[in-house]
């Protein structure tokens, strides 16, 4: 006869299991690897030799019992059991990155690490008003880690709600619920082709909405059908994820599309530009910080967010 084991005698032999600052490290390693497609692409951000990274990967993985990843001749690649643990990871990152946050502004005192987020191409904005922003805020706050990612504006929006940055700031077509927005400054976009096209030399009063649909249109995948819909076209030629991939296509003298005037100006050692019906399709796209709710307590946000509108606004 087959003994068969209450609930209550399985739970006496549960055993408490605690996450240790060791294990800490050496999920952060394993989330580095992940994001970064493998171990050896992973090696130098984390400093470390690559015998190293997959002793701490086997590490991890005998600590908790699973198998995270196979690597080999053929790859790196998560395990069914891996992707789990690496969306338990970022659950755990994210808890413990708010809890410094949070009592680093208990004591108003400047947190280790501050991560800002940025839309492509805004280097060449006149005044260089982010590096004059950035160079305040290390001034100021020099013992602060800061690190800039630069995505497209969809996905900024969705890094700052997920809290793996702190704050960003672009132009965003689609606002997000649950974070405050603060306004910096107007950017002038144009509608753009380049020395070569069928269009350069044709003069504006020769060239409607018609004209321009009989050509190749570019189309910013985060800005949905705003780039296409005044031309009517059941779908562009191409499509863009950031500015530099659009100014590539653009260049190329078989394609249109839309610029930031100062981005096209820093282009023109490249190839000439010309605007096409600026009193057709020009228009302002509004740049904003966009930031979780509360940021006036935590005080490197709000010195970024001080030094941004010094700058830009």
């Amino acid at each position: 006869m087959v003994k068969r084991e209450t609930p209550n005698a399985a739970l006496g032999r549960r055993v408490n299991f605690s996450v240790e600052s060791i294990d800490i490290r050496l999920i952060r390693i394993f989330m580095t690897v992940v994001e970064a497609g493998g171990m050896t692409a992973a090696q130098g951000e984390l400093n470390l030799a690559l015998s190293t990274v997959s002793e701490k990967i086997s590490s991890l993985e005998k600590r908790f019992g699973v198998r995270l990843c196979r690597r080999g001749r053929t790859g790196f690649a998560l395990t069914e059991a891996g992707e789990q643990f690496y969306q338990e990871c970022e659950r755990l990152v994210s808890a413990l990155d708010q809890f410094g946050q949070r009592t680093m502004a208990l004591g108003s005192r400047m947190p280790r690490n501050f991560t800002l987020g940025l839309v492509d191409n805004m280097i060449s904005y006149p005044n260089n008003g982010v590096s004059g922003a950035i160079a305040d805020f290390a001034d100021r706050a020099p013992e602060v880690h800061l690190k800039l990612v630069t995505l497209n504006p969809s996905e900024l929006l969705s890094e700052v709600l997920a809290r793996r940055v702190d704050m960003v700031v672009g132009s965003f077509p689609k606002v997000a619920l649950g974070l405050d927005y603060i306004d910096l400054f107007e950017e002038q976009h144009n509608f753009y082709c380049a020395e070569g096209h069928p269009l350069f030399d044709v003069p504006d009063a020769e060239i409607g909405i018609e004209t321009i649909r009989d050509h190749r249109i570019i189309s910013r995948g985060y800005w949905g059908s705003r780039d296409t819909r005044i031309f009517a076209i059941t779908a562009p030629h191409a499509t863009v994820v950031d500015m530099e991939a659009e100014a590539h296509l653009i260049l190329s003298a078989r394609y249109l599309g839309y610029l930031p005037d100062h981005m096209a100006q820093s282009l023109s050692h490249t190839v000439r530009l010309r605007v096409i019906r600026p009193d057709l399709f020009s228009y302002k796209a509004r740049f904003q910080i966009a930031l979780r709710p509360n940021w006036e307590r935590h005080p490197a946000t709000k010195l970024m967010v001080e030094s941004l509108r010094d700058r830009l606004a």
